[in-house]
């Protein structure tokens, strides 16, 4: 692919009726780059990952998820990401074990690649004593890393988080990142959504979306410079107050 972007975006829009959600927006991603898509709740931010993960028609314009495309190959692209969701990642009544073997099942792994990748989950994140509880019964942060390393499973080219963080403290938050490094270091790109300002400041670029649209994108330290900023939480605001 040209300048190794998997994924690129031009003039995406969704319309519901007359409401114009995600209007005509463009950008691309590169491999294994953590990029960072920000706004406030109604921005727009979750029905534009919405198509990008194969899963809402655009109303028009055009996207490319490793190399598929979002129109006439949703199937392929559900199969070369992964994606976790703020609401739902993880089955509360199967225990670490069973969820591990659910999803790598839905993802197509053979038996043996499900019991090696299981294996290697649980030491990973040192999840011996609890490999064989429900997962219900866990602490949110341990949930959170679980179902991360579920959603990396079947190696996929890109990995969509949406509000990956929401709810956890922030030793866990911090733990949380050190694995998207981790993750990005492998080849693997990131595509985050977070309210969290100072979770922007991890990412190697920002977009912020305001009404539909993106109103800013760049690395967060060319934003603060722009915005004459002295933190991504003062860029955000400007930028929402318009």
């Amino acid at each position: 692919m040209k300048n190794d972007n998997v994924i690129q975006v031009k003039n995406l829009t969704k319309k519901f009726g007359d409401f114009t959600a995600v209007d005509s927006i463009s950008f691309e991603v590169k491999k294994g780059e953590i990029f960072g898509f920000l706004g406030a709740n109604g921005a727009g931010k979750t029905t534009a990952m919405k198509m990008l993960i194969g899963i809402s028609k655009p109303t028009s314009g055009s996207a490319q998820i490793a190399d598929f495309d979002v129109y006439t190959h949703t199937e392929d692209i559900k199969k070369n990401i992964g994606y976790m969701s703020q609401k739902f990642a993880l089955y509360d009544d199967l225990t670490v074990r069973e969820n591990s073997t659910f999803f790598g099942g839905i993802y197509g792994l053979s038996r043996a690649q499900i019991k090696e990748k299981t294996m290697q989950l649980i030491e990973e994140l040192n999840l011996q004593a609890v490999a064989n509880e429900l997962v219900g019964s866990l602490p949110l942060g341990w949930k959170q890393k679980i179902a991360f390393s579920v959603a990396l499973l079947h190696n996929p080219k890109i990995i969509f988080l949406d509000e990956p963080t929401g709810g956890v403290d922030p030793i866990t938050r911090r733990q949380f990142w050190e694995m998207i490094y981790k993750t990005a270091n492998n080849g693997t790109t990131i595509f985050v959504t977070t309210h969290y300002m100072d979770e922007a400041e991890y990412c190697d670029r920002v977009s912020i979306m305001v009404n539909g649209k993106i109103e800013a994108l760049d690395t967060p330290k060319k934003l603060k410079e722009q915005f004459k900023a002295t933190d991504m939480n003062e860029v955000f605001l400007k930028l929402a107050r318009g």
